[in-house]
């Protein structure tokens, strides 16, 4: 649907389009949203004015629609022009009182038969092939990589294809292996069971890459489940336990000889829309819910709910990592664990953060560049 015409109805511009529903978009975020090189830089589009001293007195005198654009003319005689692209977005935004997420796919085990999988040679060579990993990675929330050359920082290097390191204390890149004297769980040979990392840090991790370096060790396979799918189930299901583990923040922690971490998060954070935008998920460092027996009780169901939907078998998948492969995931959405292995043999993994932003950015210069 396209906007066909548009009149000045009081503080606000109302926007027709072709199948004769009215959007009324307000004159100050028109002014404020203006365009021209004079109000917004043409490369950053970064705002040139300061909007209380700018637009609080603009007032529109004429407003049309000529060739898919919308032209505003206000009365100090400033001219606003808002192309085809930018009206279609905003005022669809209009209609619907929220913007376009990105695009995401939930999925359970069934995506085990159609994992999504790459080789760092395309994802490399060709932009193409990078794009789709990281469209895949971004929409899923997980994406695999093979025949990574199996040596020391790659795992830097795959993360590097589209964005930065994020040092933290484990250091730039931190290794996944069996520790006589290990502090952190993950350097045994136990069992872990599906978690986010770091919920005690501010912030999060947003994204972990794991590498596999070596694995001739029986069992540790890799687990993996779609949280936000799990939430959105226990959303249909029962509405007030999601309430309550977005309401009751439960304080993480994790120290060892060189850190002293904490942070006080709920369970489920759920964006404006009511949509799932990150889950703090980590048995291992959880501290316990404070509050009346009653919300006690009622966050342990709620909890307990959640992780139940977690490893039901049509949630979760696993898979063996075989030396060269990396699976990239998102930190605040996928919950990864792995099966308990035996102490002959060696397996290590090599991991590394990065964030979503890089992920964002990367995919949106690689479409531009598509598009050009």
């Amino acid at each position: 649907m396209k906007v066909t015409a548009a009149r000045i109805e009081g503080d606000a511009v109302a926007l027709a389009f072709d199948d004769g529903d009215v959007v009324h978009a307000h004159r100050l975020a028109l002014r404020d949203a203006c365009l021209c090189p004079d109000c917004q830089n043409p490369v950053s589009g970064q705002r040139l004015f300061d909007s209380p001293a700018t637009i609080r007195l603009a007032t529109p005198v004429e407003a049309r629609v000529s060739e898919g654009a919308l032209c505003i003319v206000w009365r100090d005689g400033h001219r606003s022009v808002f192309g085809p692209e930018w009206l279609a977005t905003e005022a669809s935004a209009l209609r619907d009182h929220t913007r376009a997420p990105r695009p995401r796919m939930l999925w359970g085990a069934e995506i085990g038969r159609r994992l999504p999988v790459w080789t760092f040679d395309e994802v490399s060579e060709d932009p193409e092939a990078r794009r789709s990993w990281l469209e895949s990675l971004s929409a899923y929330g997980f994406a695999l990589l093979r025949n990574v050359p199996v040596r020391e920082d790659a795992v830097a290097d795959v993360a590097e294809l589209f964005g930065h390191v994020r040092v933290t204390n484990y250091g730039r890149v931190f290794d996944v292996r069996v520790r006589v004297d290990a502090d952190n769980l993950a350097d045994t040979a136990m069992a872990l069971s599906l978690h986010t990392d770091n919920p005690y840090r501010e912030p999060v991790p947003t994204l972990q890459l794991l590498h596999c370096l070596s694995s001739d060790v029986e069992g540790g396979e890799t687990m993996l489940a779609d949280g936000f799918r799990a939430v959105e189930q226990l959303g249909l299901n029962a509405p007030r336990l999601v309430e309550v583990l977005r309401e009751v923040p439960i304080r993480y922690r994790y120290r060892d000889g060189s850190a002293e971490l904490w942070a006080d998060v709920p369970v489920v954070t759920l964006d404006s829309s009511g949509r799932p935008a990150a889950l703090h998920v980590n048995n291992r460092s959880k501290g316990v819910p404070i509050g009346s027996p009653e919300l006690v009780a009622e966050w342990y169901e709620a909890y307990f709910t959640l992780l139940d939907l977690l490893v039901a078998p049509d949630a979760k998948i696993s898979f063996r990592l075989e030396p060269g492969d990396v699976v990239a995931f998102d930190n605040l959405r996928v919950l990864h664990g792995r099966t308990r292995f035996s102490g002959e043999g060696d397996r290590l993994l090599q991991g590394c953060y990065a964030d979503r932003d890089g992920l964002y950015s990367s995919i949106a210069l690689l479409t531009r560049s598509a598009a050009a």
